[in-house]
């Protein structure tokens, strides 16, 4: 290959950036963490349905524990 000697420096330069650039890109990731990719995974998925409202059981036996207490005092007092 020949090159003049006036923009050998300048080429090769241009052509060691152009390959860190293309280096780079095949390397690339879009995420700067795990814990970013792990949020982007799991916010997908929801998208997708994959994971189905939790429904918890907590208000529902709380209702009936004060259910029953109430009861308990009524009838503690009658």
């Amino acid at each position: 290959m020949m090159i003049s000697r006036d923009s050998t420096p300048n080429t090769a330069l241009m052509s060691l950036e152009a390959a860190a650039a293309s280096a780079r890109a095949g390397f690339g990731c879009m995420f700067s963490s795990s814990a970013e990719y792990e949020t982007a995974l799991i916010t997908e998925r929801r998208a997708q349905g994959r994971y189905g409202a939790q429904r918890s059981k907590l208000p529902v036996i709380a209702f009936i524990g004060c259910c029953v207490m109430v009861v308990g005092t009524v009838l503690l007092f009658a």
